[in-house]
Order: structure tokens, then sequence, then C-alpha cells
């Protein structure tokens, strides 16, 4: 992202979050990045840091999945939480999650890890912090990236009804603070990765809760099934 140009997001984003984009903090963010791109590499590529919120627009979400950092490997962050490109290996927690995809719904597990069809439906599938630098997880955090994506969830929290917020491990349930729970619907568990996933996350049956969720509400489920 360079300092001067306008994001790549849809729309009916930017009309939500454009005050965020001319806050004090975001062009400490954007100088950051600037100065943070002369000496490093940095993931995902410019054009997909806001690939969540381009591909998921504002009035459509159904679900929201939080992550809290970028893939830091070449190739595999493209700017949805837990997905990588066709033609890079699932990461473990990704693994994972198509385990537990299997056992809730009995899916077969996809041939490959790119969530792409998730986002197009209503999910949105948001890092809490949007950039990474390369082979060094946790980089980026508490640059500005918090705020911005604290702010696009309480956008959500604050205009929209009914959508069911997955939080897997302590770092996204701590979310649950700026998120209305009498307009909204959350499912925890421990994090999907190899550490933890054994304890809680396997058996969580978050997919089909969500989707009963939105069909009692007369919404659209989500097909979680990956082609």
């Amino acid at each position: 992202m360079e300092a001067t140009k306008k994001p790549i997001i849809h729309e009916s984003w930017y009309n939500v979050l454009n005050a965020e984009f001319e806050k004090d903090y975001f062009m400490s963010l954007k100088a950051f990045l600037v100065e943070e791109k002369k000496h490093h590499v940095v993931y995902p590529p410019g054009p997909l840091i806001f690939n969540a919120f381009d591909t998921t627009p504002f009035d459509e979400v159904k679900v929201v999945i939080l992550g809290q950092d970028p893939y830091h490997g070449p190739g595999q962050a493209h700017g949805l939480c837990f997905s990588v490109p066709e033609g890079v290996q699932p990461p473990p927690s990704l693994v994972n999650i198509f385990k537990e995809q299997n056992e809730d719904l009995g899916l077969p597990r996809p041939q490959h890890g790119n969530l792409t069809a998730w986002a197009k439906q209503g999910v949105l599938l948001l890092n809490a912090t949007l950039t990474v630098r390369a082979h060094t997880a946790g980089s980026h955090q508490k640059k500005g990236w918090e705020t911005f994506t604290d702010a696009a969830i309480k956008a959500v929290s604050d205009n929209l009804t009914g959508v069911v917020f997955l939080l897997w491990g302590n770092y996204a349930q701590a979310k649950s603070a700026i998120i209305d729970t009498s307009k909204h619907h959350i499912l925890k568990s421990v994090h999907p990765s190899p550490l933890s996933a054994s304890r809680g996350f396997f058996g969580c049956k978050h997919f089909s809760k969500a989707n009963e969720l939105l069909k009692a509400q007369g919404k659209e489920p989500i097909n979680w099934r990956l082609q």
C-alpha cells in the first residue's frame, strides 16, 4: 500500500471506513509500511492487503472469522485469514479447519486451501493485522492495524444484525468486547493450531452451528464445500 494511493477496498466498506484512512494512526501506519518495504519483504502483496474487504461487501457480511496475522512465508498470504492461494500447501491450522469441517459436515478435504469461495458468500475472513514482514510472525502488530480492524468489527456490530462471529483462540475471543451480543451471535473455541486444536476446536461444530443460526434468521446458509 503506497502512502498516496486509495486502498483497494469494496466501495461499501470504503463508505463505512473512509474516516479511518484520514486519522493520525493510519497516517503513521502508512509511513511505517513505506519505510518497511524499503528494507524488507512484506506480505501480502500490496493489492491484496485489503482483500477481505474487497471480496466480501459490507452489506453482505453474514459470518466473521477472525485471525491474528497473515502467513509470513512466500506465496502464502493473500489477504484472507487462514486462506492460501491455490497451489500453496495448506498450513497446519487450515488443515485442522478442514478436519473439523469433515467431522462436522462430512465434506471431503479440499484439494486446495483457497477460501475465496467462502468470502464471496459473506464470510469476512479478517486478520487483526493486515501485513507482516517475511518470516517474522507478529512483526506488524501494534503499528495501527488493530485499531483499523477493530473499527471494521465495530462497524459490523453497530450497523448489521444477526452476524455469526467465529472466535477461535484467546486473541480472537478478546474481540467479543466490541461485539453487541444482543444483535449478533458468538461461537468460541480454542485456536485450530496443532498446539490447541485437540483441546476443543475438534468437535466444536462451528460450521453447522453457524448455518443453523443463519437459517433461523431466514438467511441463506454458507456452502462450506470448496471445489
